[in-house]
């Protein structure tokens, strides 16, 4: 396997990895209303689970409300329903029309739980670029044996310690960013 192989499969799974996170971030709600904390909840429609974004309109009206207004009608009961499954810390108010989700305000301690799941977050991304980058060192060593030049393997798994540490960098960034942004008051 050639050196520029090893790397490029190596930084496109740390791409993926920080992707995943950022996704992950997003939803962690911050006390600000986001179309993103639906994401995942599905709602019976026509015999099939749909998310709520594919049978209704999702807006942002004001950074303390989420407004969801169905295509159908007959579909409010079961959004407001799934909502409430879904457990996302929100109760939904049903008007006949639309359905809002009021935003309360995070408290001290919420805040506290909600870095510590940004942690968590964080951990698990780093656990799985450490990963990468022992799977990258391990395909560099077999490249050696198989006929691949000492100084060739190390100079690859020099630059994989390189990659590994911009990684680590941009995933500390993204916390940092989120972690601000949840204790805002």
């Amino acid at each position: 396997m050639e050196s520029k192989e090893i790397l490029s499969a190596l930084e496109a799974k740390m791409q993926k990895s920080v992707s995943f996170l950022q996704e992950s971030l997003l939803n962690i709600r911050a006390g600000k209303a986001s179309v993103n904390m639906l994401n995942g909840i599905t709602v019976e429609s026509y015999g099939a689970e749909m998310p709520i974004n594919q049978v209704a309109s999702v807006t942002v009206p004001d950074a303390k409300t989420v407004l969801i207004q169905p295509w159908d009608k007959n579909l409010i009961a079961a959004i407001e329903k799934a909502i409430i499954n879904a457990n996302i810390g929100v109760t939904p108010s049903n008007n006949g029309e639309s359905i809002r989700l009021s935003i309360p305000p995070l408290t001290e301690e919420r805040r506290k739980q909600l870095v510590k799941q940004i942690k968590a977050e964080g951990e698990n991304a780093k656990v799985s670029i450490r990963t990468t980058r022992r799977d990258a060192v391990e395909a560099f060593k077999k490249a050696q044996k198989e006929g691949m030049p000492e100084d060739m393997a190390k100079d690859g798994e020099a630059e994989v310690q390189k990659l590994t540490d911009k990684y680590n960098k941009i995933i500390d960034a993204e916390l940092d960013k989120k972690e601000a942004e949840v204790m805002t008051v």
